[in-house]
């Protein structure tokens, strides 16, 4: 009886999921129930695929509204009625028009007026899908209505929104947060009516008795409705099926590009070579994986013609066939790849590829995928209330200060001692978490179909101006919709622009492949910089949690690199792996530690489980599991597959095989506890080669380009690290530092020999327009003469001119910077700024003024820098109030092995974490006076008292500690050091 209802998917509207509306229906022994959430169908098909289990048929539609107004319901009579209803839906969101007052015709539909919306427009004339919906507490208006007459039309509509009065509560706090309003201000036509909740079904006939033809109007409707899809787990797959259009030519196409790809792969191809590619070609064709392999090369074929750069990774590296088709720069044959990490028999999802591009590329490739192929659209998520968001929302709402909501937010109360509404907003806020807040885009994930999308699910188009699907990965897989993978990282623009900076700076040494990554992990001096860590800038290796591993591990090949880049990841470091590994890395005897089979599955990283192939491996081979429940294990690391009904059957077994091989207790919960704490954070090993192949191609630029490198690592966003350490780096590497100019800075830093100009993109508080007008005049009529000549050429405001004479933009006038501004103020205030695309026909004469000298301190000039960019050129040391009372350094931690040091550094990273009791700690990383990195630990009882929090000089006096050759000091004492007052100001 139930043809309109809601789950939390009816955005900052419902409140509960689909499982509960389920469940609801279950307690209340309605057999049948629609889904029509508004103005959206995310929870469609999973709301199908869970029914079954609680024997319930499911019905799906939408409820369709302008702003809050609802219209009326369509429900889908099958499945071309469920794409009729997403080509509509989606039609109108990707052109953000509102829906008509009366529906179009639809074939296979039924639309659903409400009884009111009939009224107010007084709406005679119904097709032969078209019915009125009349709720429970409309049955009173009824009797007394023209429509009463029109028996065969009239069905129930009693809408579900709310079980209790608490959901009631929260629905109202939600529109008022969609509204962006007080929750005292919220109107009544923005909200649902509290009679919106479900009865049983024998109640709900009670209240229809003496309307029974509506009743059986309804069950008609009911009867007739089916929607289904495959859920099963050897369903097929809904991918494109073929790249040719025949699966025959697909096979050939193939064979051929692998055949063309192996002389450049391999110079001499061995039989283990040419075994192994028969056996993948073998098994991809016989698992109709082909399409998929195609178009991922259509993919990267696109992308070599464009010259970008890009890296396929994840288990697709494990492939010969995909290093074959340049898909991947991983040779599975030299790191012995689990190839059945990547497919196997038993699997019935297309293999797994990562492919990054250029942040700066992307765009342009997802617009290729979208114009090469037919059905494509981009993968949904969820951007769920988190607490702090919803107490934040919440607060708003209840009209709280912002003092007092940031107080809840940080979670600094004491809840007992709360006010009334305070407490409603903590309780309110736990209620509300979880729910979706609105549907945003997968990071990487784009859909490609053999058949339109909308047969699935609407599509939103977001504002990356592509359309989007409302569903996530997860219910995509369950579908049997397989993506691809395609993302955007900055390293990669990194390596591709300090090429173009060194073929105009260094022309003469230009010469050199970057592809060539066989002569680079050979290099001695690139291997040097992994061993030492010396890898600031560099893709994976630069974060001082990848400098302490280096350093311990004193890694100085590829090999040792591909384990280092998984071995840092949280899974493996929270299962207390990553301590182990590094102990048995210098201790040989250790390594017999491991139980025999472990040992000998992995006997590269010493029985330890490093990459995502290794569950696989102890899964199957020691704890018995067949294949395929191996790789339910391996992605039931993913969080979201944790609670799944499959992931809790496989750990269950995982424990009985154990035990029935005879393997004691403390040895099998010991190997569980390592699988389970890789929580889906372990790489496959092909995914960490790859990383490994950019970092190599990373660290040759930086061991011999390193001024181009780090300017082009500045121009793309930096790294882990701010702006101000890359360019301190390149001046402890020779390189002069120059302020933002007129006439020779661009938009973005460039280098000329060793001089770094930095870019007008530094300056906080220019505007790109003036940007834009300085470079495009300058580029059409050559450089600027002096300020005058920049006045009379670009029209620009005293506040942005100030903001470039300030900062040394004007420095070759050889003028004082006072001198400048007493200038520009003089030739611009109360002046109309000129016309840029009218040309000047007279010059302005100007008067000159006789000025006074001015003298600039180098100190005014950093406090300058520090206002424009966030940091002086001349680093921070230089403007303390006391200078360092001593000259200790990094470089003397050595002779200080277990004894006390007192030194100075500046922050460059912190890392706040907690103990196993909770407790909270912080990890500091400094660049001392002499421009050297160094590392400390604030134990909670250190960082309870002192606090380190924010960038700047600190004093410290603490013990110099070391483990395997990496040293550190725990921090007994830490005082932040004072700067001198502002000379502008004092």
């Amino acid at each position: 009886m139930y043809l309109n209802c809601h789950s939390y998917y009816s955005l900052r509207f419902g409140t509960f999921s689909e499982i509960t509306l389920l469940e609801l229906a279950k307690e209340n022994k309605v057999g049948a129930i629609a889904l029509t959430d508004i103005n959206n169908t995310s929870a469609c098909l999973n709301f199908i695929r869970k029914a079954k289990e609680y024997k319930i048929k499911p019905i799906v539609g939408i409820d369709f509204r302008n702003n809050h107004q609802q219209l009326y319901v369509g429900i889908a009579k099958n499945n071309k009625g469920y794409k009729e209803l997403n080509d509509f839906l989606s039609y109108h969101s990707h052109n953000k028009i509102e829906f008509p007052k009366n529906a179009p015709l639809f074939n296979n539909v039924f639309i659903i007026y409400p009884f009111k919306q009939i009224i107010e427009t007084k709406k005679n004339n119904f097709s032969s899908n078209e019915f009125i919906g009349v709720s429970i507490k409309d049955l009173a208006k009824l009797k007394f209505s023209k429509y009463i007459k029109l028996e065969k039309k009239l069905v129930t509509l009693q809408p579900v929104t709310f079980r209790t009065k608490k959901d009631f509560n929260a629905h109202r706090l939600l529109r008022a947060i969609d509204n962006n309003i007080l929750l005292s201000r919220l109107s009544e036509n923005q909200q649902a009516c509290f009679s919106e909740k479900m009865i049983p079904n024998d109640e709900i006939k009670k209240q229809f008795i003496e309307f029974d033809f509506i009743i059986r109007n309804t069950e008609i409707i009911l009867n007739q409705c089916n929607v289904n899809f495959n859920f099963s787990k050897n369903k097929p797959s809904l991918n494109q099926k073929t790249y040719t259009g025949s699966i025959e030519e697909d096979n050939i196409l193939l064979k051929k590009l692998c055949k063309k790809g192996l002389p450049y792969r391999y110079k001499k191809p061995t039989k283990k070579v040419v075994d192994r590619l028969k056996k993948e070609l073998d098994l991809i064709t016989k698992m109709n994986f082909v399409s998929y392999f195609l178009i991922n090369w259509r993919i990267i074929s696109y992308a070599q013609e464009k010259g970008y750069y890009y890296v396929g990774r994840g288990s697709g590296a494990n492939s010969i066939v995909a290093y074959l088709l340049k898909i991947t720069d991983v040779d599975p044959i030299e790191l012995d790849l689990y190839f059945e990490r990547f497919i196997n028999s038993h699997r019935t999802s297309p293999p797994d590829f990562d492919i990054d591009f250029s942040w700066r590329d992307r765009q342009d490739i997802t617009r290729f995928i979208f114009s090469e192929f037919e059905n494509v659209a981009l993968l949904g998520a969820y951007v769920t209330f988190h607490y702090k968001g919803a107490v934040r929302e919440l607060g708003k709402v209840f009209g709280l200060p912002k003092f007092e909501i940031d107080k809840l937010s940080e979670g600094n109360y004491d809840y007992n001692s709360l006010d009334h509404i305070h407490k409603l907003v903590i309780v309110y806020s736990q209620l509300i978490q979880g729910m979706p807040n609105y549907i945003s885009i997968h990071a990487s994930g784009i859909l490609i179909s053999d058949k339109s999308l909308h047969n699935y699910a609407a599509t939103d188009v977001p504002p990356k101006g592509f359309p989007t699907v409302q569903f996530d990965m997860i219910i995509a897989e369950d579908l049997g919709l397989y993506k691809f993978d395609i993302l955007g990282q900055r390293g990669l623009a990194k390596i591709k622009e300090a090429i173009k900076i060194i073929e105009y700076n260094q022309p003469e040494k230009a010469n050199f492949d970057i592809h060539d990554i066989d002569s680079f992990k050979k290099d001695p001096n690139i291997n040097g910089l992994i061993r030492d860590a010396k890898c600031l800038a560099c893709f994976y290796v630069e974060s001082p949690a990848m400098r302490m591993l280096l350093s311990k591990l004193k890694t100085d090949n590829y090999l040792g690199l591909v384990a280092a880049s998984s071995i840092i990841r949280p899974g493996v470091a929270k299962s207390g792996m990553m301590r182990e590994y590094i102990l048995r890395e210098h201790d040989i005897e250790r390594r017999k530690n491991s139980h025999p089979i472990m040992l000998d599955l992995m006997k590269e990283t010493y029985g330890i489980m490093v990459y995502q192939e290794d569950v696989i491996k102890v899964a199957h081979l020691f704890a018995k599991l067949t294949l395929d429940e191996a790789d339910v294990l391996r992605r039931g690391m993913s969080g979201k597959f944790r609670s799944r009904k499959e992931f809790k059957e496989v750990q269950k077994k995982f424990i009985q095989n154990c035990k029935n091989e005879g393997y004691e207790d403390k040895l099998i919960f010991e190997i569980w506890d390592q699988v389970a704490s890789f929580a889906g954070y372990a790489f496959p090993k092909g995914h960490s080669a790859s990383y490994a192949v950019e970092s190599y191609q990373s660290l040759f630029l930086k061991a011999y380009f390193p001024l181009e490198y780090l300017v082009a690592t500045l121009n793309n966003g930096g790294g882990f690290y701010r702006p101000e350490v890359y360019l301190h780096e390149a001046k402890l590497l020779g390189a002069k530092i120059l302020t933002p100019c007129i006439n020779t800075s661009k938009y973005e830093h460039i280098l000329i020999k060793n001089h770094i100009y930095l870019g007008f993109s530094i300056l906080r508080n220019l505007d790109y327009k003036t940007t834009e007008l300085i470079l495009s005049e300058r580029k059409h009529h050559g450089t600027y003469l002096s300020l005058n000549n920049f006045i009379d050429r670009v029209p620009i405001s005293i506040e942005q001119i100030s903001i470039l004479i300030k900062i040394g933009a004007f420095a070759y006038t050889q003028k004082s910077k006072h001198e400048l501004l007493w200038e520009a103020h003089f030739k611009l205030n109360n002046t109309t700024l000129p016309d840029h695309n009218q040309p000047v026909l007279f010059k302005e004469r100007r008067t000159e003024y006789q000025l006074p000298k001015f003298q600039t301190s180098k100190l005014e000039n950093a406090f300058e820098q520090i206002e424009s960019f966030g940091f002086p050129i001349c680093g921070y040391y230089e403007i303390m109030v006391s200078k360092p009372v001593n000259q200790n350094r990094a470089n003397q931690f050595k002779n200080y092995i277990n004894k006390k040091i007192d030194i100075y550094g500046y922050l460059i990273a912190m890392k706040n974490t907690r103990t196993s009791k909770g407790k909270r700690m912080a990890f500091g990383t400094f660049l001392d006076q002499f421009g050297d990195v160094f590392d400390t630990v604030l134990f909670p009882p250190i960082q309870e008292k002192y606090k380190l929090r924010h960038k700047g000089v600190y004093r410290m006096y603490g013990k110099v500690v070391q483990e395997f050759g990496f040293l550190s000091i725990e921090i007994i004492k830490i005082v932040k050091q004072d700067y001198i007052q502002d000379p502008r100001y004092t």
